[in-house]
């Protein structure tokens, strides 16, 4: 797991920019804890890293955003846990948004 997440070589001398990169580290780290444990531990930490890499969506001015990326297992799985779609079709702005809601509380 060292090697997926690049928090190394750090060059930094500033008190609060250490600490804010600490604090990034490891909220990267809780982050891919808890989303391992939503997925029953099913994925290694490269292939959920790899997996979201690649969830990309392109911007549509009129329609909203494009799934931009091919449905797996894992997209399957990660919409399951979560309770939404994003890999069928293109997702308004206003659906977006409410993705965005349910995911921050």
């Amino acid at each position: 797991m060292k090697s997926e997440f690049k928090a190394r070589p750090v060059y930094l001398s500033i008190k609060e920019r250490i600490e804010a990169h600490f604090l990034t580290c490891f909220l990267a780290l809780v982050i891919y804890r808890l989303l391992e444990k939503k997925l029953e531990e099913k994925y290694t930490c490269s292939e959920i890293i790899d997996n979201l890499s690649n969830m990309n969506f392109y911007k549509s001015k009129s329609n909203g955003y494009i799934p931009a990326y091919t449905r797996s297992d894992f997209t399957d799985d990660i919409h399951e846990v979560f309770g939404f779609r994003t890999d069928y079709e293109i997702v308004t702005k206003k659906i977006m948004k409410k993705i965005f809601k349910i995911t921050k509380s």
